[in-house]
């Protein structure tokens, strides 16, 4: 054992010893989490606009309001109201606040959503509203008084980040019972906004999910998932880590109490931001589950409530690193795009994460490592070789992006016009371009985020729920483009020119998120088709033009080493470029883009998993955009700081398809 390692593992055990000094964990009460009523959700009547080859629709997941400690601390005052209110069109008002405790800043989203979902912490939602009601028992304790005196979600982390957490009997009472009836009454505001805002009449103008966020920042690595219901018949309480300190602990109850408890409950969990876990989130590790059935099971259980995964958010991509020595191929550069923790920490190999013994109780001080495993696809790779070891891919997720916004902004992803995502933290350009990396939540390391896109028959919670379940998703980084992703073993060649390309796709393939079959006798390799439409933008901002798409391929080899290849299947690098002073592109590119394309490496007898990525031409970053125009005092010195990030190329991803010998099992 190393020197390194002895130091981590005895940092380990004195954190361990100190968590238990400090608390202990609270006996789990199931009834609290078991669905209220069994009625059935009721009846609603099929959408006018229902498209049978499926329409995208774009939406946002991952939204936080002022009932977040981590938006309220920041002088965020909206509520889960106050976000829909801004999804669907209507405008809200941003801190700084006024004597009157009101928003200053009047914002409105540029195109309003399809759908949405609130996403509160499920920690602190009572504690939060106890410790700022001075008549409240627990006002005084030193629980609220460092609640109230918070700077950042750090002076409050011992209670993610501890295994051992707990809440305080001060404020909770000595059963808990005051923060289990007020968070009862506060998730009951969270589930009638929902209700109140999602559409079902036939318009099916928007759709809304009841949701929260499960919060774990276990030993300083990011667990985080957010819970989607597909209705409105949910458990009493949401799950937070303060009662759940294990993510399969998690998927369990959420089994128990929701999908087997036959009342027509029904979720998913959408893990986020494996950049900032230290490869933890897709960590191949099983603690508890020592034999391979029991193993097998864990994997299962993972890949039955987590059928996608989040790959972009204000805190950056989650979707590779453009150097990974460990993963054989040719480098990526398009892989060096928004990366959070690098610019945080210019994390590289050097920083390799220790997985050996122990390793899942390894303290961290938060993205402190490098692992391919904080990236999406290198854990798509990983699937592939725990499939081939248990025989169970615990991976096979599809991709989407949200934006984690703390500032009740649902879908607030315009680069142009974003006026930030925490409160006070970021409410000036200034703030919003400092390369401080001690800024927390207002430097140039964060950005605006981006959105799910969907493709379903129409804009329903049942509709869009089960085209979540079965990955046929994307994300993208904030434009509305819309790409497909299809394969089979007999598309023609000419397929891109055929008016009936989705007829013919769906029928002789299948759809992104999906397995290819058992490959047909005689056919010589799979076939994929994958388009894409740019976003045709607003009025007053239009959309970017495309560049190219590329498919991505990720396979293991005989000796147990991951590759990857990526390939340009449509368009190409076009020197196109951004006068990041004005803000102006130049140079051609594509309003839509198609191809067909084989595999010229295809093995049939080795695993594999695709995807497609669709690249627009450079455009300014938001950083570039809060300088524009600005001069003299107005203008912040980092604004002509040649370190500041001024170029982005927008992107979308599509979810992958897998092919297995033999077909999927």
């Amino acid at each position: 054992m190393s020197n390194w390692l002895r130091k981590r593992v005895l940092a380990a055990t004195i954190l361990v010893w100190a968590a238990a000094a400090l608390a202990c964990s609270d006996p789990l009460e199931i009834e609290h989490f078991e669905v209220v009523s069994d009625a059935a959700p009721p009846a609603r009547p099929k959408c006018r606009q229902r498209a049978r080859l499926r329409n995208a629709y774009f939406g946002d997941l991952h939204v936080h309001t002022g009932l977040s400690s981590d938006a309220f601390m920041y002088d965020v005052k909206l509520r889960p109201n106050d976000a829909y209110r801004y999804a669907f069109g209507e405008p809200v008002r941003l801190p700084p606040l006024d004597a009157e405790g009101r928003g200053t800043r009047e914002v409105r989203i540029d195109r309003p959503l399809d759908f949405a979902a609130v996403t509160d912490h499920a920690e602190f939602l009572a504690e939060l509203e106890l410790c700022n009601e001075p008549e409240s028992a627990g006002y005084d304790s030193a629980f609220c008084e460092r609640q109230r005196d918070a700077k950042s979600p750090l002076d409050l982390g011992l209670a993610i980040i501890s295994p051992w957490s707990s809440r305080d009997r001060e404020v909770c009472g000595d059963d808990l019972s005051v923060c289990g009836e007020r968070t009862e009454r506060i998730w009951q505001e969270v589930i009638d906004a929902a209700e109140h805002w999602n559409d079902t009449s036939p318009r099916c103008d928007r759709t809304t999910f009841v949701a929260y966020e499960w919060s774990s920042y276990r030993l300083g690595s990011n667990f985080h998932r957010n819970v989607i219901f597909r209705n409105a018949t949910v458990p009493r309480r949401p799950i937070s880590y303060l009662e759940v300190k294990r993510e399969w602990k998690l998927w369990e109850l959420l089994k128990q109490t929701c999908l087997d408890s036959g009342t027509g409950c029904d979720a998913i969990a959408i893990p986020h931001n494996s950049n900032i876990s230290n490869g933890r989130l897709f960590a191949v590790d099983y603690p508890g589950a020592a034999t391979e059935e029991a193993q097998r099971q864990r994997a299962e259980l993972r890949r039955a409530l987590e059928p996608i995964v989040e790959i972009m958010q204000h805190k950056g991509d989650s979707e590779c690193a453009p150097r990974v020595a460990s993963v054989l191929g040719a480098d990526d550069p398009l892989c060096d795009f928004e990366k959070f923790a690098m610019l945080l920490g210019k994390l590289s190999e050097e920083d390799t994460c220790y997985t050996g013994p122990l390793a899942d109780s390894v303290p961290h001080r938060g993205p402190d490592c490098f692992s391919p495993l904080s990236y999406v696809r290198y854990a798509l790779t990983e699937g592939l070789k725990e499939e081939a070891r248990i025989g169970v891919n615990p991976y096979k997720v599809g991709l989407m992006a949200s934006t984690d916004t703390h500032n009740a902004l649902a879908g607030g992803v315009e680069e142009r016009s974003w006026p930030g995502h925490l409160g006070i933290t970021d409410d000036e350009p200034a703030k919003r371009v400092t390369l401080d990396p001690d800024a927390y939540g207002g430097n140039t390391s964060n950005g605006p985020g981006g959105l799910i896109g969907v493709w379903a028959e129409e804009n329903s919670r049942d509709a869009l729920f089960e085209a979540m379940r079965r990955r046929e998703v994307f994300g993208t980084s904030g434009p509305r483009i819309r790409p497909r992703f299809f394969a089979g073993w007999r598309y023609a060649d000419g397929l891109c020119n055929d008016r009936a390309l989705l007829e013919k796709a769906y029928a002789g393939g299948v759809a992104m998120g999906d397995d290819l079959p058992a490959q047909p006798e005689g056919a010589a390799g799979p076939v994929f088709l994958t388009t894409a439409e740019r976003d045709v933008g607003t009025r007053s901002a239009p959309g970017g033009l495309l560049q190219r798409i590329q498919i991505i391929k990720g396979w293991v080899d005989d000796d147990g080493n991951s590759h990857q290849a990526v390939f340009d299947v449509a368009g190409g690098d076009n020197g196109a470029t951004v006068d990041t002073d004005r803000c102006a592109p130049s140079g051609v590119g594509h309003r839509s883009l198609c191809a067909v394309w084989r595999d010229p490496d295809f093995d049939a007898d080795r695993n594999a998993v695709y995807y497609a990525r669709v690249v627009e031409n450079p455009s300014c970053r938001y950083s570039a955009w809060q300088c524009v125009g600005l001069e003299g005092d107005e203008r912040p010195a980092e604004c002509d700081d040649p370190q500041l990030p001024r170029v982005i190329q927008e992107r979308a991803w599509t979810s992958p398809i897998w092919y297995t010998p033999g077909g999927a099992s």
